[in-house]
């Protein structure tokens, strides 16, 4: 394990009793407090029209992040590319590239919003997702300026520029990123094997291109540290909470205090799906995280960890991740470049 990067995914969840602004400044307060425990990357990500969730429009909230912090890598897990034009993201990216050079990763996922009314509001259907592989080396080609989808058309300033770029993992992600010779990005929830089995698939289908000379395999899990086993449980409970209700209520709500999930009236259905919620993430002392992580990275073969804990303490949540840290103390952290102007402007840090 101490020879893996590991990075951290936030999705600027809301918390109750809170407006989605102040979500958006914890997001990028905490990835200053992330970036000062040495981890390799901070990512955000794209939902639309969900209560409990602040993190909309991700690019949008990078560029924030990266002017906020000065070593850590900042991007998306991910810009849903089904949802925009590739020549858009091109040149957003072109744009965050140019103003924080070497560290901007582009995360890329092809799911399309979740209901018929968010779709029609995006102008996209289902079928969009279908054009994903298209949509990505469209994408690529704005870079690299051989793009042949729109002859004549350039996205400036991406042109030339190289942001790291990943794929998620979902649907066909992974025969994407292998075919594109793309790092994957993959979640190490619900079924083991069957992520096993993608991630050897994707290995063996890669195919090394400028982007990429060999696969490179994210792994994305939760992962929550206390003191004692119990603690570092309570911790997942507010996100799964707010994933169950979403369930069993078709909306995903602002996270509540554990101590209120507990008591909770729940059905007998409700509890059942709570406790699945909670099984198999990772949590505990750090006896008990160091064996699960390292059993599912020498499972996986993952180069790279990206973790993440949404619960409703901050400060438990800050106290996890610098415990899972002090796990970590031979991590090479990435070569500072040099911090542009704004980076220092009044009330951001």
């Amino acid at each position: 394990m101490r020879s893996t990067r590991f990075s951290v995914l936030d999705r600027s969840l809301v918390r109750q009793g809170q407006p989605p602004a102040q979500a958006l400044r914890d997001t990028v307060r905490f990835a200053q407090q992330i970036e000062d425990l040495g981890y390799h990357r901070f990512w955000v990500s794209e939902h639309h029209s969900v209560p409990g969730v602040a993190g909309s429009a991700p690019t949008v909230l990078a560029a924030a992040v990266a002017s906020a912090t000065a070593t850590i890598r900042v991007g998306t897990g991910g810009v849903m590319l089904p949802n925009h034009q590739p020549l858009v993201v091109a040149e957003q990216f072109g744009v965050l590239e140019s103003l924080f050079p070497g560290r901007i990763d582009l995360g890329l996922g092809r799911s399309v919003g979740f209901t018929d009314g968010i779709r029609r509001a995006l102008g996209r259907d289902k079928a969009a997702a279908e054009q994903f592989g298209t949509q990505v080396a469209e994408l690529l080609g704005y870079f690299t300026g051989d793009q042949r989808s729109h002859p004549g058309v350039h996205a400036v300033p991406a042109e030339g520029l190289s942001p790291e770029v990943f794929v998620l993992a979902t649907g066909a992600g992974a025969d994407h990123a292998a075919v594109l010779g793309l790092p994957l990005v993959i979640a190490a929830v619900g079924d083991e094997p069957r992520m096993l089995r993608l991630i050897d698939q994707y290995r063996d289908r890669f195919r090394p291109g400028p982007w990429s000379a060999q696969p490179y395999v994210v792994v994305s899990t939760s992962v929550a540290l206390a003191d004692t086993a119990e603690r570092a449980w309570r911790m997942l409970l507010p996100e799964a909470w707010s994933t169950v209700y979403s369930r069993t209520h078709g909306v995903f709500p602002p996270l509540l205090p554990a101590g209120e999930v507990l008591a909770s009236p729940m059905t007998g259905r409700e509890r059942e799906l709570l406790d699945g919620a909670v099984r198999g993430q990772v949590h505990g002392t750090e006896s008990a995280v160091a064996a699960a992580l390292d059993g599912l990275i020498s499972r996986s073969g993952a180069d790279e960890v990206l973790v993440t804990l949404s619960t409703f303490d901050q400060q438990e949540r800050l106290e996890s991740y610098r415990r899972l840290a002090s796990l970590l103390p031979e991590l090479p952290g990435p070569q500072p470049p040099s911090r542009l102007a704004l980076d220092t402007r009044p009330g951001v840090r």
